[in-house]
């Protein structure tokens, strides 16, 4: 077939330029998979490219075998020996064949952490360094961790500048050797230790910068720098290195994510060639021109003019709710209306909003108008208790010395092994300098084991049967498949009667258990490793459940790469969308414009827009300002009222802090000291952010969170706050 039949003329040059370093700036809806896709089978089929030295990296498994699909369709075969995968995946593969080369301590045997058992890792050093949880979030202490880990910072680079960074360098320090003690990396490591094999052994740099002729990349404007040094790395032979991306959809500065790498990109290979893709195929021109006007303001981007071949299409329609009741009240209403009016399908339907918290009231809309729908992300099959407590089992089974499934499993179902038995188990294996699964190996031998008579009373026994299970297990691993062995467990533990199936909890807990089992029947021939690999690094995208025809709800940040026939964006406020945290952040400003122009360029026939005079936070009822960002939408291409979208304006121009009053429609001036996003500092409670600030009987009452103790509201004539920044 003629690969490039069918391409307009944009994409036609995007994927007949490849040699060097070429740019892809894709907008949205513009073919971004096709060009990729076609690219790919374009130097194997006309260039006549081994897929062996073709590397192709995306983000999700499901993006990968997207495009491995549509390759295979375009050259009419299946390929063998192109590495097609997402970055993480790839770094296993590496990491694997290369282990010779980790930090002593890691072998090619290595299990991957998932995010749940990082924190709880995180929280096994602070108790180890006796640091205080409350003062030193583990959550929080893990980003500053993840953050130095994507910047290439190993514990001993990490910045110092305050107390609280020598703290977190010292717990850095102890989660990395926690890991490295269970032969363990957490995500982040796959792309640390990648980065720097690469960077530090030229021979294996050099092995596979030379195999690598072609190296294309999905989704650019996502990457970190450790992943920006990756491909420098490996293209630093043969040069050719293809980047797709969009600057207007980088939306994940949260986790590492640096738009900057398209702009270092370009300084870095001053020979780029850069294409634009413009033409849409998804929205309608009115949708697109909203998209546009939202995201005009932002700096350090290249203006694209995005051209739909769909028609002008339908307005877009505004709705201000009373309140957020209301607000979901309304999406429902409306999407109830237009399926009885057979203008749509239940399926046809997204609700998108900025935080996981906006779904609550959403659901109770939905269940109370007897309406299903679907959730993404809210819990993830693979973060389910029971399905973390067989893949634990199993984990534990192939890495003995991974301690945080040891720990997560050793008295699930009970047997006498709590918290105190524990702390013994470890105290004792760090003495016999063993980790705690050689220990329970040790014990499995009863009384005749050596190091029976060193743990109190009871203790002992119930460790030393659990090690006999153990012990078993490990013996007969050679010889099982993943489902096998994964039977055998749960056999032996009798976790079908722990789930207790009697009643529908534990009947749907089970069910799930099944599920499970039914996967690691596909892994028969790959065996458990590639089981327990796999598993760790799905990601919530490539779990989202396409069949059933029924309304998805889900945040602006998971909604990239995904596209509906209508979309509501809700909770249209300033605190909300602009987050409340982007107020004295102009990066973080840009990224709260970057989600809402992704939210919008996921509509492919109609968007709704919503938002609520009142919103409720921490209990309590607060009146809210309309997003800024919706006065930047021009008039003509909105159904709905124009008050708010005066107000909106009104309060971005006026020099003044103004407070609408609803009850004669002006506004009206109120001097106030403290406002939404300022830092102030308290004697007692230390530092903290100003939530919202209003006037209540001439006195000016702030709502202030402080990293210390959490929410308090505060009069501000009696508080005594400095203020930090403004």
């Amino acid at each position: 077939m003629d690969l490039l039949a069918g391409l307009n003329q944009q994409q036609n040059t995007a994927v007949t330029t490849w040699a060097g370093a070429v740019l892809v700036l894709a907008g949205p809806g513009s073919g971004k998979t096709r060009v990729l896709t076609h690219s790919i089978a374009y130097r194997i089929r006309q260039l006549g490219v081994r897929p062996y030295s073709l590397l192709a990296v995306t983000f999700t498994n499901k993006a990968a075998r997207e495009m491995e699909d549509r390759v295979a369709g375009l050259l009419g075969e299946q390929v063998h020996g192109l590495t097609l995968g997402t970055f993480h995946g790839v770094c296993v593969r590496l990491l694997r064949r290369e282990a010779e080369h980790l930090p002593p301590g890691l072998n090619s045997n290595f299990v991957i952490f998932d995010a749940d058992d990082q924190e709880r890792l995180v929280k096994q050093a602070l108790r180890d360094l006796d640091i205080d949880e409350k003062l030193y979030r583990p959550g929080s202490v893990h980003g500053a961790i993840s953050r130095a880990k994507n910047e290439l910072l190993l514990p001993e680079d990490f910045p110092i500048t305050t107390y609280r960074d020598e703290v977190v360098r010292r717990v850095y320090e102890k989660y990395q050797g926690l890991l490295i003690r269970s032969n363990g990396l957490d995500f982040d490591d796959l792309l640390l230790w990648t980065a720097t094999l690469l960077e530090q052994v030229p021979a294996v740099r050099d092995k596979y910068a030379r195999r690598y002729e072609h190296i294309l990349v999905d989704e650019f404007q996502d990457t970190n720098m450790a992943q920006y040094q990756l491909l420098r790395h490996l293209s630093s032979y043969h040069g050719n290195l293809y980047v797709v991306g969009d600057v207007d959809q980088s939306i994940y500065r949260w986790r590492g994510a640096d738009y900057r790498n398209v702009r270092r990109f370009e300084s870095d290979f001053p020979e780029v060639k850069v294409v634009l893709l413009e033409q849409n195929y998804r929205s309608t021109q009115e949708i697109l021109d909203a998209a546009m006007a939202v995201i005009r303001p932002n700096r350090n981007r290249t203006h694209k003019n995005l051209q739909s071949v769909r028609g002008a299409g339908q307005k877009l329609q505004f709705h201000e709710a009373y309140d957020d009741r209301s607000e979901a009240v309304y999406v429902v209403d409306s999407i109830a209306t237009l399926v009885a009016a057979g203008r749509a399908d239940p399926g046809d339907f997204a609700i998108m909003y900025r935080t996981n918290a906006q779904s609550r009231l959403l659901e109770e809309a939905f269940l109370h108008a007897g309406l299903p729908y679907k959730l993404v992300g809210a819990q993830r099959f693979y973060g389910r208790r029971e399905v973390k407590d067989v893949i634990g089992y199993l984990r534990l089974v192939y890495n003995p010395a991974d301690e945080i499934s040891l720990l997560r499993v050793v008295n699930v179902p009970p047997r006498r092994i709590g918290q105190k038995t524990q702390v013994a188990l470890r105290q004792q294996a760090e003495r016999a300098r063993l980790s705690p699964g050689a220990m329970l190996f040790e014990l499995a031998r009863g009384e005749d084991s050596p190091f029976f008579e060193m743990f109190k009373g009871r203790t002992a026994a119930p460790l030393a049967v659990f090690g006999q299970l153990y012990a078993r297990w490990r013996t007969d691993l050679p010889n099982l498949t993943p489902l096998q062995l994964m039977d055998r467990i749960l056999a032996d533990i009798d976790y079908e009667s722990f789930l207790d199936t009697s009643n529908d909890e534990g009947l749907s807990r089970w069910e799930n258990v099944l599920e499970l089992r039914r996967l690691a029947s596909e892994y028969d021939d790959r065996g458990l490793m590639a089981f327990l690999e796999d598993v760790a690094l799905i990601s919530d995208q490539d779990t989202l459940d396409e069949a059933g025809s029924v309304p998805t709800m889900l945040t602006l940040h998971a909604a990239k790469g995904l596209e509906f026939p209508i979309v509501f964006i809700v909770g249209l406020e300033d605190g909300t969308l602009p987050h409340i945290r982007s107020f004295d952040d102009p990066e973080a400003m840009e990224e709260e414009r970057r989600l809402l122009y992704v939210g919008v360029t996921r509509a492919k026939d109609a968007l709704f827009l919503v938002n609520a005079q009142n919103r409720t936070a921490f209990g309590y009822a607060e009146s809210t300002e309309p997003s800024r960002f919706l006065a930047d939408i021009p008039d003509d291409l909105l159904n709905g009222s124009v008050r708010v979208r005066r107000r909106s304006q009104l309060s971005r121009e006026s020099a003044a802090e103004l407070r609408w009053d609803d009850r004669n429609g002006t506004a009206a001036a109120a001097a106030r000291k403290f406002s939404a996003g300022m830092k102030v500092r308290h004697d007692v409670w230390g530092d903290g952010m100003v939530l919202n600030s209003r006037l209540e009987g001439g006195d000016e009452t702030v709502d202030i969170f402080f990293e210390q103790i959490g929410l308090k509201r505060l009069a501000a004539s009696l508080a005594k706050l400095d203020i930090m920044e403004r």
